[in-house]
This record gives C-alpha cells, sequence and structure tokens, in this order.
C-alpha cells in the first residue's frame, strides 16, 4: 500500500483580520484543509530556531496577509530563510511592495505601463514635471489604497506637494516616482491572477468626488469580461514579479491596455462582489498544491 500523504496545514499571517482573511478561513473550513489564523503583532522568532518547531507554530505553508508591507516583507524572508514556503514570496512580495521596482520588472519584461520617471531631490522632481507637462501623478513608492497618491495640475500644486513631502522627514517620500496621467475611462481594470489562472477580472470606476479607483476610497466593482488579451498581458505581468497570488491592474489606454501596477496581499471583496467565482477557495486550493510540491 502507498503511502498516504497527511493534509497539508496553512499558517494565516495577519495583523488585522479583514473580510477577505474571514473569506480565506471560511474557504478553509468548507475545504477541509487545516488552517491556523497568526497575529503577525504577537509573534518574535528566534533566528537560530530548530525548523521543526517553526513548522509546528506556522503549519506546512503560510499564507502571509500583513497589511503592513514591511510587517509582511520582513517576516515572509524570516520563514523562507527557515525553510517555510510562503505566499507570496520574499522576492515577489519585495517587487510588488515598491512601485518602481514594478514599473522595472514590468518594463524588463516587455509590457506596456505608464510612461515612469524617478527623480531623488525636489528639484529634479520639479524638471521631471516640467520637462513631462501637467497633469501629472506622483506616488509614494511604497504605499497602498490610493494614499499619498497625488494628481499634480501645475507647477505651483507641484511645490506644494513636494515640500509637504520634505517635511514629513520620510526618507521614501523623498524618491519621488512620477507617472504621466493616461487618457482613459474614468475607470482601471483589475485582474486576479492565482498561480497560471486568470480568476477573474472586474472594471473599478472612481467615486463622483475622486479621481482615484481604488475600492478602499470608495471605488465601484463592476463585471469585466475577461478578453484575450487581457488574459495574456495579466499573466505576463504576474510572470514578471515572480507569480503568485496577485491582482494585476490595468489602464485603458489610448493605444491599448498598460499594466499600471501588481498587488501582493491581495483584496478581493471588491472583485467578489462582481462574480460567482470562489476566489478565496481557489486560493486556499492554490495553496495547498504548493504545499504538495
Amino acid at each position: 500500500m502507498g503511502r498516504i500523504n497527511p493534509m497539508k496545514s496553512i499558517g494565516l499571517v495577519y495583523d488585522r483580520i479583514r473580510w477577505d482573511e474571514k473569506a480565506l478561513i471560511k474557504a478553509s473550513k468548507k475545504a477541509s484543509v487545516p488552517l491556523t489564523p497568526i497575529d503577525a503583532k504577537e509573534v518574535y522568532i528566534n533566528a537560530l530556531e530548530d525548523s521543526g518547531v517553526i513548522r509546528n507554530a506556522f503549519g506546512d505553508i503560510v499564507l502571509q496577509r500583513c497589511v503592513s508591507y514591511f510587517r509582511g516583507l520582513h517576516l515572509t524572508a524570516f520563514l523562507e530563510n527557515m525553510g517555510l514556503p510562503v505566499i507570496n514570496s520574499f522576492q515577489t512580495s519585495l517587487i510588488c511592495g515598491n512601485k518602481l521596482f514594478t514599473t522595472l520588472a514590468l518594463i524588463k519584461a516587455g509590457l506596456p505601463s505608464p510612461k515612469t520617471h524617478a527623480a531623488f531631490t525636489p528639484q529634479t522632481a520639479l524638471r521631471v514635471l516640467d520637462t513631462i507637462g501637467y497633469p501629472a501623478v506622483l506616488k509614494p513608492v511604497v504605499g497602498s489604497w490610493g494614499r499619498l497618491v497625488a494628481l499634480i495640475k501645475d507647477r505651483e500644486s507641484a511645490q506644494a506637494v513636494i515640500e509637504t513631502r520634505e517635511e514629513m522627514r520620510n526618507a521614501l517620500l523623498q524618491i519621488y516616482y512620477i507617472q504621466e496621467l493616461v487618457e482613459r475611462p474614468p475607470r482601471d481594470i483589475r485582474v486576479i491572477v492565482i498561480g497560471d489562472e486568470v480568476v477573474a477580472a472586474s472594471y473599478r470606476y472612481s467615486p463622483s468626488n475622486d479621481w482615484r479607483t481604488n475600492v478602499a476610497r470608495g471605488g465601484i466593482s463592476k463585471p469585466c469580461p475577461v478578453t484575450p488579451e487581457l488574459k495574456q498581458l495579466a499573466l505576463k505581468a504576474s510572470e514578471a514579479v515572480g507569480g503568485g497570488v496577485l491582482a494585476i491592474d490595468c489602464l485603458e489606454g489610448p493605444n491599448g491596455l498598460l499594466v499600471n501596477e501588481v498587488n501582493n496581499t491581495i483584496e478581493f471583496k471588491g472583485i467578489s462582489s462582481t462574480t460567482d467565482i470562489d476566489i478565496a477557495g481557489k486560493i486556499i486550493n492554490y495553496t495547498v498544491r504548493m504545499a504538495k510540491k
């Protein structure tokens, strides 16, 4: 008789229980997959700890779901170093958590993306904006939910935003990531990719009082067909950053689709409202498959 592999267990690491984490916990119960929620705020690990002890605490594979990018990134590095597979991997998390790193990976893969510049002083940032013209978009290299993303309409507003960022005394905010403002409908497209499968897509429309499409800021999700072009673009973008469980954000530019961002610790509440596909269940199934490799 062949050896029966025991059911793989999942450690779900979080620092806030949101709708998405609740959906993952529910999906694991439905699939009879052992899952242990672990509050990252309560975690401390001995760098010399035996890997067996770590596996007993975290399971066979870890779903990293921290809202805090740096908390999740460093914990992922720790766990991978001790031999535990993490979704998403340290390298994927590192790239996707930094907009500039993501853009460089997309460009290297030959994917269409908005024209992007980087500057490292207020003076050069203003020079970039004067060169590419207004309006333009200024983003922090690290951040989510559209926080501190600014639509720069003229030089005066550029000076005000840049001076404010300099006063914050945050080294990351003094890296100026500047993009062209793409002419597009008042929406973007979010595509969920799990492994080598494009699971679902949705349009995200801007709320009436904002130009950003983030659901966290009141953006509205509606169904979007997964065309062959969109599917191919999303899969190539996922591959460019290392793959895993990812959300690819695309823009409908005047000359076709552009990949704007790739998100690592994905939120899928909005897109789940537009489809009957069990996204949480697919994430759990993918995690189990990866644990068996």
